[in-house]
């Protein structure tokens, strides 16, 4: 019975060791862009599968390269997103009393759908005194749907190595 008793311990120190090593390995990141596009491959050709707004987190499943495998933690979607859309800083869009400090201003969701950060803005600003953005605000405003650029990839043969074939 000691020796069943031994091997029952065993298992269920095993068990637990394991499931710590899941929960340590489960990386948590937040979409740092204005949409963060879910694609079926880690390419910028590969089809969007789903789109997350802002401050959505996702699972980190597993990176190769500048791209990581994630699944939306709210649940659904699952799919190859770029590294670059992606922040280890947890983004709370409606914060109660704990999550205050943490909360993005609106600015932040302004400078999210741009790329910047209000640091990065600052830096370049004091850097760059008479830049003109009209050319980035024009560009800005254009908005071209998934299905145009499915279009056009298909329309120019284009596949994720580049070029036509």
């Amino acid at each position: 019975m000691n020796r069943c008793f031994k091997k029952k311990t065993t298992l269920v120190i095993l068990m637990v060791l394991i499931s710590f090593t899941a929960l340590a390995a489960a990386k948590i990141m937040s979409v740092q862009v204005k949409e963060g596009h879910l694609r079926v491959s880690p390419s910028f050709l590969g089809k969007i599968v789903a789109t997350l707004p802002y401050g959505s987190q996702v699972d980190v499943q597993e990176e190769t390269g500048s791209w990581a495998k994630v699944s939306a933690v709210s649940g659904g979607s699952t799919g190859w997103m770029s590294v670059s859309a992606l922040s280890s800083k947890r983004i709370v869009l409606n914060p109660g009393a704990a999550d205050v400090e943490q909360a993005a201003s609106s600015r932040e969701l302004a400078l999210a759908g741009k790329g910047f950060n209000a640091q990065v803005e600052g830096d370049f600003k004091a850097t760059h005194k008479n830049a003109d953005y009209a050319a980035v605000d024009k560009m800005e405003r254009i908005n071209i749907s998934p299905a145009e650029v499915d279009s056009f990839v298909t329309e120019g043969r284009l596949t994720a190595g580049g070029g036509a074939q």
